[in-house]
């Protein structure tokens, strides 16, 4: 019996293994498949040797040690202990005289308990040795930055390491001379210390020399420091806990020099002197003394003793997340816009972004979904030369979601094989609408109609934000690719992704990986299947390159006919001296963009910032894994982002950090915070948006992304902040101040304005009623010359449909707000000799001229413009023209016998004049 139960137990513990090695060497051919093997030897290989080398010295040190000591063991003075062991396994080695095999077996036992955790350190070691230097040292110590962020973080490796290999030996080696020393312990007896004194004072004294090795580089991790002020070292810091650290790194240096001498002398109380002194010196030194300087000394003038630390956590904070490369200059904000200034700024106002990512999503959900299985995850913006002019668009993955195919379709040749991939993409322009309210389309439908510029020649998508688990291409079973009327469109995968599914014990493998008996089964598979696996965005790259930090919104780009994923990766550390932490990290870079390929899987990463000396060192220890930015093609540069992720953090340090005067950081008078803004009804942080304006100074119009900041507790604005992104510009930061002596209206402030508005707000509260609900997109400020002007879309979202249609666009400008169809209209309200195609109009308020005597009267089947008598309240003349509008539209429905369009359109009517009757 027993021996069957051996035996399952070695089977399962072989399938187990086997199971994990399958999996090791699939993820190996993964990584080959991508051209990364050397990157994969890398990974696997640096952590298995690291923990080699730990566990084999830890086993080494540790049996060399109870070596030393079998005598003691062998020759117990304590009979009875001895006797009371006898009956016992421990007896019966002592008896049997096998007490280096039992060593043998302790020391290995500890080895791989306290050594486990060493393997996690093989990047540390790796960057040690691959260090390259910042070129900036600390204000302290006068070193490197790169000693603090490289080299402090490995030496402190090793000292916990020797620290922990010395206390468990010490513990282990000073129980076997307690246990064969004569009982009872005391001051006046203590036997064990003296029959195994020379032994402990040795490792006692390798203790201590080990500890003040600590104490030394405790010294340097007080750049660290979070006790003062500010992050790092300040004044108690430098004056008290500093020296402190000196001496008692001294006063273990003297102890161990006397343990030495202890080898030979064999005094107990010599042992107790220096363990006991030491501790009463670090809690005097390392606490009492510290907390004496810090109440007595620096509370009292804590301004004037920080204030040169201050200014250091200012220099470096500003450094370490690139605020210190930031443009500085003033905006005046002046309300000298007119028509001629619009005119020359067209192509800004022809792409204010009028479609918010929210409701476009659902937008694109229920026009573009096509069917039920394909989803839209996320709407991203970009630039792109659409029929030769420069385009600012929201654009969108249409992605296959297999959990919502019907139950009954859940096969696994469904899941696994068939239904493999999504399909295009989603294209709209920001700022053009149909007259129902919804968006025009650059890129369309399945299969995909593009406009010139687009064009879209592979547009599956097998690798996707969407796309988990695993599928097999090349099979017997032919892909389905698209929706075709009644039918569906097939086709079978000509490219490169995935690993060969190979013979029979390739096979067996991924079954085991995938826990999929199928594979093993299925007559649907060839050798020469492909199997892809780690498909999606997130995994697939943080497989390849776990030590970046990777952003959270991967966006798609159209190029050259392909579809490709960029995603933006950071270089960050916690260990830059004197930075404050932000967000996990008190440094950071977005020194990669990673490109992959829709269709193949392929991962390519690109350096963007070659001056990082973090991503040197990545570079150093995978020589295979980074290409210059330049070797990136053409068209995809040309879509890189400045990411969000690493703007909203930068301002958020900006908001503290933007104070350079060391007296104003310290009382934080000039605080900044984030916006708000009204977002379905909810206040909201204001986000940071992609836009495309002419820059003050500049000649034409480009991509940016901004975010303008209010005073702490206040609402009106004191700056914005821009990141470039076009051409040669790409990474420039600038901050526009604006003027401090009069007051520039907050986004939270327009949004009341907007809420004070007796016609819009009635407006607004008209549409909530009755079936529909008004969603207020987000709050452009858009800087256009030396001026401001804020334009709000208004989406409306029937109860039933739940499509959001965009109804109106609110303008602010100066001391007016006003709503109108469409962003044109709105600026022709605000300033009168405006209109997109440059033809002067007259003003909202002005009576139109009469017609001139030889003027043709409109043709009988042509709409008569209906304009309200002057005279009229402003707001009812309001109600009067958007109800002209309205009856308009709904007679041109009704002539192309869209009567659909024209009932809702008069039940909107009707709902507008309800409160009129």
């Amino acid at each position: 019996m027993k021996k069957t139960t051996w035996l399952i137990i070695s089977a399962i513990f072989i399938i187990i293994l086997s199971g994990s090695l399958g999996s090791l060497y699939l993820d190996y051919l993964w990584f080959s498949n991508l051209g990364y093997a050397s990157v994969f030897v890398t990974l696997f290989s640096n952590r298995f040797i690291v923990q080699a080398i730990a566990f084999l010295f830890f086993f080494a040190f540790l049996f060399l040690n109870l070596l030393l000591s079998r005598r003691a063991v062998v020759d117990m003075s304590n009979l009875r202990l001895r006797q009371a062991l006898m009956n016992t396994p421990a007896g019966n080695i002592l008896a049997k005289n096998r007490v280096t095999v039992f060593f043998a077996a302790v020391s290995f036992l500890f080895a791989i308990l306290f050594t486990g955790y060493t393997g996690g350190y093989w990047f540390t070691i790796r960057q040690f040795f691959s260090a390259q230097p910042f070129g900036l040292a600390d204000p302290i110590f006068s070193r490197d930055v790169g000693f603090y962020v490289f080299s402090l973080p490995f030496y402190n490796f090793i000292n916990q390491y020797l620290s922990s290999l010395l206390v468990i030996t010490l513990l282990v080696i000073g129980s076997i001379y307690l246990a064969s020393s004569t009982p009872g312990i005391s001051l006046k007896n203590l036997s064990f210390l003296y029959e195994g004194g020379g032994h402990l004072s040795l490792l006692l004294a390798l203790f201590f020399l080990v500890k003040a090795w600590g104490y030394h580089l405790a010294s340097f991790n007080l750049i660290h420091s979070t006790q003062g002020v500010v992050t790092g070292a300040g004044y108690t810091d430098v004056h008290a806990r500093l020296p402190a650290l000196n001496i008692l790194m001294v006063l273990a240096l003297v102890c161990a020099a006397a343990l030495v001498a202890n080898i030979i002398m064999k005094k107990p109380r010599i042992i107790l002197i220096c363990v006991l002194g030491l501790v009463a010196a670090s809690l005097i030194l390392g606490g009492i003394y510290p907390y004496a300087i810090q109440t007595l000394q620096v509370e009292p003038n804590q301004f004037n003793r920080e204030q040169e630390y201050i200014r250091h956590n200012i220099d470096f904070t500003r450094r370490a997340f690139g605020l210190d490369q930031i443009s500085d200059t003033d905006f005046p904000a002046v309300d000298t816009l007119d028509g001629a200034a619009l005119m020359a700024n067209e192509n800004t106002l022809g792409n204010v972004r009028l479609w918010d990512y929210r409701p476009l999503q659902d937008t694109f959900n229920q026009m573009q979904g096509i069917r039920l299985y394909y989803r839209f995850t996320g709407v991203d913006s970009d630039r792109y030369q659409v029929d030769g002019n420069y385009r600012q668009v929201m654009i969108s993955a249409r992605e296959l979601d297999k959990d919502r195919l019907p139950p009954a379709s859940q096969t696994w040749v469904n899941q696994r094989l068939q239904y493999t991939h999504g399909y295009g993409v989603a294209m709209s322009p920001v700022n053009e609408v149909t007259s129902e309210g919804l968006p025009t389309y650059f890129i369309q439908d399945v299969p995909p109609r593009t406009a010139a510029g687009t064009e879209l020649t592979r547009p599956q998508i097998y690798y996707g934000e969407l796309t988990k688990g695993y599928v097999i291409v090349n099979t017997k079973t032919e892909e389905f690719d698209y929706p075709l009327g009644n039918t569906n469109a097939y086709t079978t995968y000509e490219g490169s992704g995935g690993v060969e599914l190979g013979g029979f014990f390739r096979r067996l493998l991924f079954a085991l990986k995938m826990g999929d008996y199928q594979i093993m089964l299925s007559g649907e598979l060839t050798p020469e299947s492909q199997v892809m696996f780690y498909r999606d965005i997130a995994g697939r790259t943080e497989k390849i390159t776990p030590f970046l930090r990777m952003d959270r919104d991967p966006y798609i780009v159209v190029d050259d006919g392909r579809l490709f994923w960029v995603r933006d990766a950071y270089t960050t550390t916690n260990l830059y001296p004197y930075s404050q932490q932000y967000g996990g990290a008190n440094y950071i870079r977005n020194s990669v963009k990673v490109v992959v390929d829709a269709y193949n899987g392929d991962v390519t990463y690109y350096v963007a910032e070659p001056d990082d000396p973090l991503i040197q060192t990545y570079a150093h220890i995978f020589p295979d894994l980074f290409k210059p930015l330049e070797e990136m093609p053409g068209g995809l540069r040309a879509h890189l982002r400045y990411p969000v992720e690493m703007f909203n953090l930068q301002a958020s340090v900006l908001r503290t950090y933007h104070m350079q005067d060391t007296r104003v950081f310290y009382t934080k008078e000039d605080q900044w915070q984030f916006p708000t803004e009204q977002y379905q009804g909810q206040s909201q942080v204001m986000e940071p948006y992609y836009t495309t304006i002419q820059l003050p100074g500049e000649e034409k119009e480009e991509f940016v992304l901004m975010l303008p900041f209010t005073p702490n507790e206040r609402n009106n604005m004191i700056s914005w902040m821009a990141a470039r992104m076009d051409g040669d510009n790409y990474g420039e930061l600038i901050l526009f101040n604006f003027p401090k002596d009069r007051t520039i209206w907050g986004p939270q402030q327009i949004e009341a304005r907007i809420d004070q508005n007796s016609v819009i707000s009635q407006q607004i509260s008209l549409w909530d009623q009755r079936g529909s609900s008004v969603i207020r997109g987000n709050l452009l400020v858009l800087p256009v010359n030396d001026s401001i002007l804020y334009v709000e879309p208004l989406y409306l979202r029937s109860d039933q449909s739940q499509l959001p249609e965009l109804a109106r666009v609110i303008v602010a400008y100066g001391d007016m707000v006003v709503m109108e169809e469409n962003l044109d209209a709105a600026l022709m309200r605000i300033f009168g000799d405006y209109k997109g195609d440059g033809v002067p109009v007259p003003p909202a308020d002005e009576e139109p001229e009469p017609p001139a005597d030889d003027e043709e009267p409109p043709a009988d089947d042509e709409e008569p413009v209906v304009t309200p008598p002057p005279g009229l309240d402003p707001e009812l003349r309001l109600i009067l023209q958007q109800a002209a509008e309205l009856f308009s539209r709904a007679q041109e429905r009704l002539r192309e016998g869209d009567f659909a369009q024209y009932g809702r359109i008069m039940e909107e009517l009707e709902e507008l004049l309800a409160p009129y009757q």
